[in-house]
């Protein structure tokens, strides 16, 4: 009884905490028993709850499911599909050639897919079971055992070690640090190589043996799993001597995840919260959306054209046959005698029938190889980027990635590239380069007289200097607001010693790149940061002399506020919060202070190109402090909402502030990015700059990148602009002058006429965006808004938050012309528009590697972007275009002498081929020619694509797969097609056409035939080649070998498991004759003739860029050039 009526208690304590701690909804949290104790008796009721072992399961299959699974998988792609149906009609009924040519050739491709995709899973079981049986040390009754990672539960206690990885999602208890952190990398989540600090419960932090961790008495309440790495709300509950638990906060500061290594700490006690399938790097691997390439689309309109002309083929021949026997004489040829049931069935039935049986016998004009051929193309051709030896960075050790390879060809195509300037413009590698305080500029080591004056002399110039009060206190409020760590091996002796030394190498670690700047340029003005310890922040000033403030509250930075604060207490008792942050964040809480000559500081080295933050202060007393305290406490114990809490309480905290200085930090343009970008115009893209940088700074990158020129006529679409004119009267203004300037151009093309730079800020994106217009009815802004982009050659938009940057890529994606984007960042802020654009390239930079883990292609540099696309993209473009429009062009060739023979066969559904050139021509006779020529072919040279980006405009727009070029390559197929049939129609004409007087049958006709298709489509293919490798040779001559080998045997041997032999000595009865092989090189030559004389007209008339450059390349070659 006495138990029921504490659980009850327990019960009505749970309902009444939540209303005083602001959790007024906490339906879908988690409780989490530590070490699966039960709590104290006057607790919580015990209820266990059920969670997922630490399994992690990242396959798709298992050994029972595989074939049905997988062959359900490929049977819904449309093609695969049809093949099938065919396949099964060829069974069913009797079809005029065997189950076995649409069957084979549809098994090798269900084949070779499944044995890709069952190799690939058994890659991903492997690396699975690698994690699962990885070796983990719990903490059971006191005493650490070894178990294996899949076995671990949530609420274990787990002991990690130094450089060892976290097994599952932690909770940080206590570490071998007398400080309660420890030191972590997230490499492997994303990719940030800096050290991060790790806080122990507070309560917790002293445990040090495994039996004081053992002995804990807690619970955890926590939201339930949610991918955000950067993201935890929760709480602890410590029971002590059945008091009221102690009640402490937990966030992403106190979470470790699996996958981070621990790192300059000998061993941790954590808990497991969430383990297996739930952890936050399990749950980041969902897949992302497919992304379909313009030729894929491409390929389906011209499949869908050629099963429209399949079905045509077949009700003209189904119509033609009954219009033929519809005479009595020729309704039952002696030959062709039908049964009793024949002739009982009804004529629909039949003519059905028969339809389906010239589908059967027209199909293969629909490639199925196509598909195999064109994926084992992107899968190969992708590696020729891996491999690109000019694309590896030594600096990072890394070369180019490729994350997918169906969009290889969409390099090609690139019309719009979005890039983000911090990291992947500039180098993300940062310099202090001076600081104003109250008007007063300061410079580490200053020039003075034409000599670079030391430290020393810079220090002494500044204890010169007027101001000196406010000028500390800035000093003080950068070497104390911020989250840098001092390195673990350094102490504050050695630090002192490097400091009297002159060393100048740094004792600082970050995640941003920005702070250590701002930490080491205080260092070099004589303000150094030595180190956090037991909650003090460790100051050794100009006098040689060490401060000390005790760190009260950190108010995080986040992207909606652009700041950060902390609030500490002096030795002397004094509470300070400072602040520091974007301009735009900080000077509208600004009471007091020298704003106007900080602002026009901070303007002047905008326009530089700086990156600028402003720094402020404010006192607190102590009723204040507690009230703020009290609030900062209170938020962060809210398990509902608490992101929302704590930007309500930094918001009512950080205000009247005294303004002290600002700092300017210099970001160098990245190597050879001015150079990119202009090559990028040159090739016909246009070039956007997305950044959340102020106006002024982005400004002057742009200009130094050779994005904006100075003849650039700018307009701006700003902020302050739309506060002095409205955002319609703008739009218009700006359209109307862009307007007026194409009229004056003549609507022509020249860059020289139409050079606009478009400047618009977030803010005003925002009302552009806004869906629902004014009352005034003044029309669709984002109209007018894609209207003026359009005229403009380069756009910058700055002050974007990161759901901005995909707003304007899926605004440019789905506009009126459909262009190809492409965009490419270096940070987490930069995926959303990577994971928009059609194309997505990651930078793997300083700011982490979730950008390329999330891109489909990843770089190191921003430089290697020109080569990417202008090489390789036009490559792949190109190879594969002409693999698309070869494949059709070869199966009309193949397919229409088969629809012209039925005219003289009665519409029988006689086959024109033998069953074994049916099945193997796609397969083996004509596949690895073009297989090749898609991987290696250069209609130019690499050079050359590199020196003259505007060849790339050669094949924008999918200039090669419009419908034009598809209807030439149709038209020339069929062509080719009845010049194969109709000339060896004339020519068997000739009753004694072998030597001995014998006459040829119709197989020797139809094998005729398909020798002279067989060689000319290859001959084509070999014409169309630029590139000849010893490989080339060896394929293409090895493949009509090959076929000539074949048809030797085939029709050699009388081969014992065939029921016929109506091939036997077919092949060599043709040889034998010298009028067959007369017939067959003359129809070769008549059938490639057209063509070579089209591509002379058209060379020597109106050739192309890409011609012009092939002449210029040859002749360069010849004077040694």
């Amino acid at each position: 009884m006495l138990c029921y009526v504490c659980a009850m208690c327990g019960r009505l304590r749970t309902a009444i905490r939540p209303a005083c701690v602001g959790e007024e909804n906490w339906v879908g949290n988690r409780t989490v028993h530590i070490g699966h104790k039960e709590p104290p008796s006057c607790a919580e009721a015990y209820m266990p709850q059920d969670y997922p072992d630490n399994r992690i399961v990242s396959s798709k299959y298992t050994f029972w499911n595989f074939i049905p699974k997988n062959l359900f998988e490929q049977f819904r792609r449309i093609a695969n599909f049809y093949f099938l149906v065919i396949f099964l009609i060829q069974l069913i009924i009797d079809t005029p050639t065997s189950p076995i040519t649409s069957g084979l050739p549809l098994f090798f491709v269900i084949t070779v897919t499944a044995i890709k995709q069952g190799y690939e899973d058994w890659l991903r079981h492997k690396a699975d079971c690698s994690l699962n049986e990885c070796p983990v040390d719990v903490v059971e009754q006191g005493k650490v055992v070894r178990t294996q990672s899949h076995k671990l539960r949530v609420g274990d206690i787990v002991m990690v070690r130094e450089d060892e990885t976290f097994p599952c999602d932690l909770i940080l208890l206590s570490s071998s640090r007398y400080d309660g952190t420890c030191f972590v990398t997230t490499t492997s989540l994303d990719g940030e190589s800096s050290h991060k600090t790790y806080y122990a419960v507070p309560d917790t932090m002293a445990f040090r043996t495994e039996q004081e961790v053992d002995s804990l008495h807690a619970t955890i309440e926590c939201e339930q799993p949610q991918p955000d790495l950067y993201k935890f709300v929760g709480r602890v509950d410590i029971y002590k001597d059945k008091q009221e638990p102690v009640v402490r906060t937990l966030g992403a500061e106190n979470l470790l995840l699996r996958g981070a290594t621990l790192k300059n700490t000998g061993h941790i006690y954590a808990v497991a919260v969430y383990t297996g399938m739930e952890t936050k790097m399990a749950l980041n691997y969902q897949s992302k959306s497919q992304k379909r390439s313009a030729v894929e689309k491409s390929m389906n309109a011209f499949l869908v054209v050629y099963l429209c002309i399949l079905i045509s083929k077949a009700v003209i021949n189904t119509v033609l046959k009954y219009a033929w026997q519809w005479s009595p004489d020729r309704d039952e040829p002696w030959y062709n005698h039908r049964t009793e049931i024949e002739r009982q069935r009804h004529v629909v039935i039949r003519a059905f029938t028969d339809f389906l049986a010239f589908m059967v016998l027209f199909n293969y004009i629909i490639p199925v190889s196509m598909y195999v051929t064109v994926e084992m193309q992107k899968f190969l051709g992708s590696y020729f980027i891996a491999w690109d030896e000019e694309m590896f960075d030594e600096e990072l050790g890394q070369g180019a990635q490729v994350n997918t390879s169906d969009l290889n060809e969409e390099l090609g195509q690139v019309e719009y590239v979005f890039t983000d300037k911090t990291g992947t413009l500039t180098e993300n590698n940062m310099e202090f380069i001076e600081c104003c305080v109250d008007g007063n500029v300061y410079i580490p080591h200053a020039i003075c007289n034409g000599q670079i004056l030391s430290a020393a002399s810079s220090i002494d110039m500044i204890d010169s200097s007027p101001g000196g009060y406010r000028r500390d206190l800035f000093f003080r409020a950068l070497c104390l607001c911020h989250t840098v760590q001092v390195k673990e091996e350094e102490t504050v002796e050695s630090i002192k010693r490097g400091i009297h030394q002159g060393k100048s190498t740094s004792f600082y670690i970050s995640s941003s790149p920005d702070e250590v700047a701002l930490v080491e340029g205080m260092k070099r003005l004589g303000y150094t940061y030595l180190r956090l310890k037991d909650n003090y922040m460790e100051i050794l000033n100009k006098d040689d002399e060490i401060e000390r403030f005790e760190l009260l509250h950190v108010l995080n930075f986040d992207s909606v506020r652009r700041r950060m604060s902390v609030i500490v207490r002096s030795s002397s008792g004094e509470y300070l919060l400072f602040c520091k942050g974007a301009d735009s964040s900080i000077f509208p809480l600004v009471v007091s202070g020298k704003v106007e000559q900080v602002k026009a500081r901070v303007e002047q080295n905008a326009v530089e190109g700086l990156r600028t933050l402003c720094v402020a202060y404010r006192r607190l007393s102590e009723s204040e402090y507690l009230e703020a305290s009290h609030r900062l406490t209170e938020a962060k114990i809210a398990l509902q909402d608490r992101e929302q809490r704590l930007a309500q309480t930094y918001d009512i905290i950080e205000r009247e502030f005294v303004l002290l200085g600002a700092t300017a930090v210099e970001d160098r343009l990245q190597e050879k990015a001015a150079d990119t970008i202009e090559s990028l115009h040159k090739a016909g893209m246009k070039v956007w700059v997305l950044t959340g940088d102020k106006m002024e700074t982005a400004a002057a990158t742009c200009y130094a990148s050779k994005l904006f020129r100075r003849s650039t006529q700018i307009l701006e679409l700003t902020k302050k602009r739309t506060e002095e004119q409205s955002l319609h009267d703008v739009l218009f203004d700006l359209n109307r002058t862009v307007l007026r300037q194409r009229s004056i151009s003549g609507y022509g093309l020249s860059l020289d006429c139409l050079d606009f730079g478009l400047i618009i800020d977030g803010a005003t994106l925002s009302g552009v965006l806004k869906p629902n217009q004014d009352s005034a009815g003044h029309g669709n802004y984002r109209e007018i808004f894609l209207e003026i982009c359009r005229n403009c050659s380069a756009v910058l938009c700055c002050r974007m938050a990161p759901l901005q940057k995909a707003q304007i890529v899926k605004l440019i994606k789905s506009s009126k012309e459909h262009p190809i984007t492409l965009a490419i960042g270096d940070g987490a802020n930069d995926v959303s528009m990577i994971l928009e654009a059609h194309v997505g390239i990651g930078i793997m930079g300083k700011e982490g590697r979730q950008a390329a883990r999330n891109s489909d292609y990843a770089i190191p540099k921003f430089k290697h972007l020109k080569k990417m696309l202008l090489v390789h993209g036009h490559y792949y473009y190109i190879r594969i275009a002409e693999l698309v429009q070869y494949f059709f062009y070869k199966n009309v060739c193949f397919i229409f002498p088969q629809f012209l023979y039925q005219f003289f066969c009665g519409f029988s559904q006689q086959p024109l081929y033998d069953t074994a050139y049916l099945t193997l021509y796609n397969i083996s006779f004509t596949s690895l020619p073009i297989l090749l020529y898609s991987l290696v072919e250069q209609h130019v040279t690499m050079e050359t694509l590199k020196r003259e980006p505007s060849l790339y405009r050669d094949i924008a727009k999918n200039a090669l797969l419009r419908w034009p070029a598809f209807l030439y390559w149709t038209c020339l197929g069929v062509f080719d097609a009845v010049i194969f049939f109709f000339g060896a129609y004339f020519l068997f004409d000739n009753t004694t056409f072998t030597s001995n007087g014998q006459m040829f049958g119709n197989w020797t006709f139809g094998t005729l035939v398909f020798t002279v298709l067989v060689f000319t489509v290859t001959l084509k293919l070999a014409l169309d080649t630029h590139h000849w490798t010893w490989i080339n040779h060896f394929v293409i001559w090895g493949s009509l070998l090959f076929y000539v080998i074949f048809s030797l045997l085939w029709g050699g041997i009388i081969w014992p498991f065939l029921n016929y032999q109506r091939m036997y000595y077919v092949f060599m009865q043709m040889l034998s004759s010298g009028p067959a092989w007369l017939s067959i090189i003359l129809l070769i030559t008549v059938s490639l003739l057209p063509d070579v004389i089209k591509k002379v007209l058209c060379r020597a008339v109106c050739p192309t860029a890409s011609e012009n450059a092939q002449v210029r390349s040859s002749h360069r070659r010849k004077v040694g050039l």
